[in-house]
């Protein structure tokens, strides 16, 4: 029999797939928004950059950004009843409006 993978994108055929108009490279300004201490931000993952992707089981999260390392940020989310600290670039954050 065969042995399923169990890397980091396993099962994420339909979570890291874009539409087919949206293919290729995102926009720059992606990469270049920034985020202030203290913001909400959701974590949407961008299959385009695999730079700085966090695990899938965080996609579609929100959260609030705690800190910076480097060009990445941590970002605070709640995951059932315990808080988790998750390192995430620009690319895979949207800002949360409101």
């Amino acid at each position: 029999m065969v042995k399923m993978s169990h890397g980091l994108r396993a099962k994420t055929r339909k979570i890291m797939t874009k539409h087919p108009r949206e293919r290729g490279l995102s926009p720059i300004t992606k990469s270049l928004q920034n985020f202030e201490i203290g913001e909400r931000a959701s974590i949407v993952i961008d299959p385009s950059v695999h730079r700085g992707m966090p695990h899938r089981r965080f996609h579609g999260l929100t959260g609030v950004i705690v800190g910076m390392q480097g060009k990445a940020y941590f970002i605070e989310v709640r995951v059932g009843n315990s808080k988790k600290k998750v390192l995430v670039r620009r690319e895979h954050l949207r800002k949360v409006k409101a």
